[in-house]
């Protein structure tokens, strides 16, 4: 977590820190912070709390066209002034912000604390900070450009990154010295080459302001910002020459366009995020077109690696894998992966979701499989992200920028991306489609018409505000669904419980009677996936149980019939489609219950507490 973002170029920097900050708090919102370089001093400003409490102070600083920002999603050390970064050095002469974690920084403290380094906070980060001090001393660090009197900061970072166990993107500052220094492990960094300025920072959504143009640093690489140029190099100080990408987003599309939340606006543009996930993927003879370039003949099992929502998406892909592919599929969450030395086998091919394409636990998963022999697919929607470079294939969602913390419009193309994959290697085997009993054809008509589905089940708006309304005050929920809905119940249980931290829970309907059914009473509300398919009588079974003991049913239908209409009057009605994508729709219509319950409640629904969008932590 957490967003840094530096710059060296020709305007006053403070303003644009600040707004790229602005851009960035969805990675961390418990501090920020800012150090300029102006006349050879550092000014800095760190606040305890959200970036536009920092603006006003970080504003008044002294004038300057090169400087460094921070905000924070606290690891090591709670949310305070002290903690926020930037961290510094004995002297005030070194200025880091980092994203990330330092390992061994317990034992790296210790040592430096035993050479006479004083420590101001409880972070990890500030170990930076001495580390690179320690080594910019002159009489520790000469080179041939630097023979006289002061350090070399490039250098000394290089040094104190490869004592570091951990993950890292800084930026650093030296007084002494009129350029930024820039390295990364582990932790996604973008640089935006710009006419007579660079900027730098975590997400490319920071970047677009100033440039399209954008260079993506891999692992154990660091970028030098000097006056109108940057240079590139490994740790062992080679120069790296990359290639310059072009980011296809534009400014309009990180904006709210009206609505009051980013998380609200992604919800509504999920027709059209839709139809860019399948553009250009179905041709006219409906065969499934994706750029993957593995053997799919070889392949005999899938392994799926996700983490949080991408992990519901997962187990949605594998019905569908098994269904439509006839190949077996296993679920893990990528946090455990590695850690139970999971057996690969020749013919294995790992799937890994993430939107972000950074996501720490399931990028080690990922190269966990590569290490042992697996083929590797990505399901991304952030171009350019470490996991779209280091998969054997991907496929990208184009769903557009998604701001929102609680993921909405990134589920459902990761559900489409999915599906299509399952078709895409049944055809590829030439396997009948029997998707139902309708077959192929009736499966992309239907595929087809999902945009405007979507928009249909959205026009319930008002109706799920209304049920919002009578259930914001509830402490905790139920969500119950039996074959592709048991995913979406987890998937409405957990954008619950993250935006209005009301308890929820999901699980597979005929598992309520093994515990859950215990917590039913009259205060109760349990949200049931009733829409008609092969469970549909059993699913009615289950309600007829949870109203038995005075629960409150509210129900996802595809119809008010008297059947529903007996048990409960709590409906959202969608429109019927296929089986196979019903989970979005109904995904849809609970994302925007918990967004109402949430925002009635006065939650910050794009900035929930203690949570940030992109998980680059372990």
């Amino acid at each position: 977590m957490c967003g840094i973002i530096a710059y060296f170029g020709k305007k006053d920097v403070a303003p644009i820190l600040i707004d790229g900050l602005k851009k960035l708090e969805y990675r961390g919102y418990d501090s920020a912070g800012v150090c300029l370089l102006s006349d050879g001093n550092l000014y800095s400003a760190k606040v305890k709390g959200r970036v536009a409490d920092l603006e006003k102070i970080a504003l008044s600083l002294k004038s300057s066209n090169i400087g460094i920002a921070h905000t924070r999603w606290a690891t090591h050390g709670e949310p305070s002034e002290i903690n926020a970064h930037p961290h510094f050095d004995c002297k005030n002469e070194i200025a880091v912000v980092h994203n990330g974690i330092i390992e061994n920084y317990t034992t790296l403290k210790e040592i430096l604390e035993k050479e006479g380094h004083k420590f101001v906070s409880k972070t990890d980060t500030e170990v930076l900070s001495h580390l690179i001090e320690k080594f910019y001393s002159p009489t520790k660090i000469l080179s041939e450009q630097n023979l006289g009197g002061q350090g070399n900061l490039e250098e000394a970072v290089v040094k104190a990154l490869k004592l570091v166990v951990g993950t890292y993107g800084i930026a650093v500052l030296h007084k002494k010295e009129n350029k930024i220094v820039v390295a990364r492990c582990g932790s996604p960094i973008v640089l935006g080459v710009g006419e007579g300025e660079n900027i730098i920072a975590s997400d490319t959504v920071a970047v677009l302001p100033f440039t399209k143009k954008v260079i993506y640093l891999n692992d154990n690489e660091m970028a030098i910002l000097t006056e109108n140029k940057y240079e590139i190099k490994n740790f062992d100080g080679q120069v790296v020459e990359k290639e310059i990408d072009e980011i296809k987003w534009t400014a309009a599309e990180i904006e709210k366009k009206g609505f009051k939340h980013f998380m609200l606006k992604e919800i509504f543009e999920q027709p059209v995020s839709i139809e860019n996930t399948l553009r250009g993927r179905i041709d006219e003879q409906l065969n499934v077109r994706l750029t993957v370039d593995i053997d799919l003949n070889s392949i005999k099992r899938v392994l799926i690696v996700a983490c949080g929502t991408s992990w519901h998406s997962a187990l949605i892909g594998e019905h569908f894998i098994e269904k439509i592919a006839k190949i077996p599929v296993k679920v893990d969450y990528a946090s455990e992966f590695r850690y139970r030395n999971p057996i690969i086998e020749e013919g294995d091919l790992v799937i890994a979701i993430s939107q972000s394409g950074e996501t720490a636990d399931t990028l080690a998963a990922l190269r966990e499989a590569k290490n042992k022999g697996a083929k590797t697919l990505g399901i991304i929607n952030v171009v350019g992200s470490t996991i779209g470079r280091e998969v054997d294939s991907g496929i990208y969602l184009h769903a557009g920028p998604e701001i929102g913390v609680a993921s909405t419009k990134a589920f459902s193309s990761q559900v489409m991306a999915l599906l299509l994959f399952a078709v895409f290697m049944a055809q590829h085997k030439k396997l009948p489609i029997s998707a139902g009993t309708d077959g192929e054809k009736e499966l992309f008509e239907s595929i087809k018409l999902l945009p405007s589905k979507i928009d249909e089940a959205l026009h319930q708006a008002d109706n799920i505000l209304s049920l919002a309304e009578k259930f914001k005050n509830s402490k905790s929920f139920i969500y119950l669904g039996r074959g592709l809905n048991f995913p979406v119940a987890l998937e409405g249980a957990l954008k619950l419980k993250e935006i209005s931290y009301i308890y929820a829970e999901g699980y597979p309907a005929a598992e309520m009677k093994h515990g859950p059914i215990a917590l039913v009473d009259e205060e109760m509300p349990v949200v049931f996936l009733a829409t008609k398919d092969a469970t549909y009588s059993k699913i009615l079974s289950n309600m007829e149980e949870v109203k038995a003991r005075g629960g409150q049913i509210i129900a996802v239908v595809n119809e008010a019939d008297n059947d529903i209409l007996n048990l409960t009057k709590n409906i959202i009605i969608v429109p019927k489609c296929k089986e196979e994508l019903m989970p979005i729709i109904n995904t849809v219509v609970l994302q925007l219950l918990a967004y109402h319950i949430a925002n009635l409640k006065g939650i910050d629904v794009d900035k929930p507490k203690n949570l940030a969008k992109s998980v680059t932590v372990e």
